[in-house]
């Protein structure tokens, strides 16, 4: 069988095309080295068909394949699928503890403990001054600073009860700006959408849009820190996105939102919790409650024994209502007439160190034991996500080294190639113009 003198120009010329793509795709690399939730791609080198020569062999007559060079079947992108469902599980509870932590650390600044400012300290400010008014009974300054006291002493309780309350808003403020109209579930999810659609009208005919998957999964990704995802692929790279425990993506439907989450898991789980009567904020402002309604109950107790005039308004017994009733010409220091009896005032004072204070320090104890644990739980889950984007990257991530040595080798095959095309074209150019000349 013939072999037509210009296949060799045929197949020095598909070598040019294949080096020339190669090299395409590896600046492509190079120029996305820093670009977040890129897959490094890979070109993929196939020997094309050959051309078979029936009998090459005068003698006996077998036949032969002659190489008809090299073609690109494919542009790959590196990615392993098992790391990623490991680093969204694990990033789904980091962003839960993350968002604990942050909220607790929020509760634990409102005590503000140990510091002067705080309950502690006013409560032991509180007791001194009934001390002071125990060894003074008679002094009207005495009084006026014992009623300034417990003053400012029922405005800290209200303070704290105010912020605790606005840790516990926040994070519904929050919930809400993530789920709402708009909001980060709101736009990934149409994004994903679109995406989902030329991604399939792609693959459908043979095309691998490799950079427009890496910007999906990295949807996913960041979805997968706010609550459970589960992803599955109906064909064509069509994913249908679960999230939460609803479906949020569907490749018939497009993007579903808004929707009430089931199991939303992850960060909005996390402030879901936060934002209920049941989570940590307002339960210690309950827990604060008690604090308040046990001083009351045992200040007015002593105070209002011999003449029923109470200190506390006893129905201010939570940490936003507590309110000093008493003047100073109402502060009874001692349980008679007599200007110099002090056995009331002396018997408050004796309340210091008791079951007020440990109410309150079981309460402090309690936050920061909770604080120092969830900042250890995210500490933790940090360094999984941290030691598992490692190995993402070390499987997906551009090595400007390897693609530098890619970049030389694939130079190198297409210099290659265009000087063999120079010999033919050269050897053809002697055959055609110069075959046949007198002189030759």
């Amino acid at each position: 069988m013939p072999v037509s003198t210009f296949m060799g120009l045929q197949t020095t010329l598909r070598g040019l095309l294949a080096h020339q793509q190669a090299l395409t795709t590896t600046s492509h690399n190079v120029a996305n080295a820093n670009t977040v939730g890129y897959s490094r791609q890979t070109v993929d080198l196939t020997a094309t068909s050959p051309l078979v020569i029936p009998a090459n062999s005068v003698i006996t007559g077998a036949g032969a394949q002659l190489g008809t060079g090299v073609d690109v079947t494919a542009v790959r992108r590196i990615r392993d699928t098992f790391l990623d469902l490991q680093y969204r599980a694990q990033i789904m509870k980091l962003g839960d503890a993350a968002a604990r932590a942050n909220s607790l650390e929020q509760a634990e600044l409102a005590f503000a403990e140990p510091s002067s400012d705080g309950i502690s300290s006013q409560l032991a400010e509180f007791w001194d001054a009934w001390s002071a008014l125990a060894r003074a009974p008679e002094d009207d300054a005495a009084r006026q600073s014992l009623v300034t006291k417990a003053t400012t002493l029922a405005a800290t309780f209200k303070a704290v009860y105010d912020q605790l309350t606005v840790v516990a808003a926040q994070a519904q403020q929050e919930y809400d700006a993530i789920t709402g109209p708009n909001g980060q579930i709101d736009l990934w999810s149409r994004e994903i959408a679109q995406l989902n659609e030329t991604i399939s009208h792609a693959v459908a005919v043979g095309q691998t849009p490799s950079d427009l998957m890496d910007r999906r999964d990295l949807l996913i990704d960041r979805l997968a820190e706010l609550g459970q995802v589960s992803v599955t692929d109906t064909g064509n790279s069509n994913l249908r996105i679960e999230f939460g425990g609803v479906t949020l993506v569907d490749p018939l439907r497009g993007a579903i939102w808004p929707q009430t989450l089931t199991r939303p898991g992850g960060k909005l789980g996390a402030l879901q919790e936060l934002a209920s009567p049941t989570g940590p904020a307002l339960t210690f402002r309950a827990r604060l409650d008690d604090v308040v309604a046990d001083l009351v109950a045992r200040v007015n107790a002593l105070h209002a024994a011999p003449a029923g005039v109470d200190f506390f308004d006893p129905a201010g017994t939570t940490a936003d209502t507590l309110a000093v009733v008493a003047i100073p010409a109402t502060v009874q220091a001692g349980s008679t007439a007599d200007p110099g009896r002090n056995d009331i005032a002396l018997a408050i004072a004796q309340l210091r160190g008791g079951s007020t204070e440990r109410l309150y320090d079981a309460l402090v104890a309690e936050v920061g034991g909770e604080v120092q644990s969830i900042r250890r739980t995210e500490v933790n889950v940090q360094a999984l996500v941290d030691a598992i984007e490692d190995r993402r990257q070390s499987v997906q991530g551009v090595s400007i080294d390897e693609e530098m040595a890619n970049l030389v080798r694939f130079q190198r095959g297409y210099e290659a190639s265009a000087r063999a095309m120079t010999t033919i074209d050269d050897l053809l150019d002697t055959l055609i113009n110069r075959t046949g000349r007198v002189g030759l």
